[in-house]
């Protein structure tokens, strides 16, 4: 069953989310903001590279290129209860803008002191998209379980305890 407002607000203030603003909370999701610091592609290297995009704001934002692909953090930590999964959503305004999100934005139950690394790319043709921390980029939206799995994220994950935007831990192997 999708969670409400209020049990959203509960959850978030006995620490499910960090940090919480009441602001963000919807009728059945809780919206988040992109964080500081995202990765990119270079020309002169197979790996992604990360940058900080702390000093841009609304007024002066980061752009990205038509088409440009990058990995962004969500500014919230999460700490998902082993009762509960999350799925993000992209914000329809942002997909509107010309921002998609790539799918790959499910937190299992005991997904924990992490932030969501998030997988964005502009698919406008001819102009690029700003973004800036802070921004509304997405939504969360909860699932209580019909119970508690017997294996939660904290064994079977590998992208708990991230503090910020992760490349795959996969790059590299066949």
């Amino acid at each position: 069953m999708i969670l409400v407002d209020h049990e959203i607000r509960a959850l978030c203030e006995a620490g499910m989310v960090s940090p919480f603003d009441p602001d963000l909370i919807n009728p059945a999701s809780l919206d988040v903001r992109l964080g500081p610091n995202i990765m990119i592609e270079t020309p002169n290297s197979p790996s992604l590279q990360k940058r900080s995009i702390a000093d841009y704001c609304e007024e002066s934002p980061y752009l990205i290129d038509p088409s440009e692909w990058f990995l962004g953090e969500t500014l919230e930590l999460f700490n998902i209860p082993r009762s509960l999964a999350a799925k993000f959503v992209l914000k329809s305004s942002r997909a509107r803008e010309g921002i998609n999100h790539l799918y790959a934005g499910f937190a299992d139950p005991r997904f924990h002191n992490s932030v969501l690394t998030l997988e964005i790319v502009n698919v406008r043709r001819f102009h690029p998209v700003p973004i800036w921390p802070g921004m509304l980029i997405g939504q969360l939206i909860f699932w209580r379980l019909s119970d508690e799995p017997e294996r939660d994220y904290s064994v079977t994950g590998r992208y708990n305890d991230c503090l910020t935007v992760t490349a795959s831990k996969d790059a590299g192997k066949s």
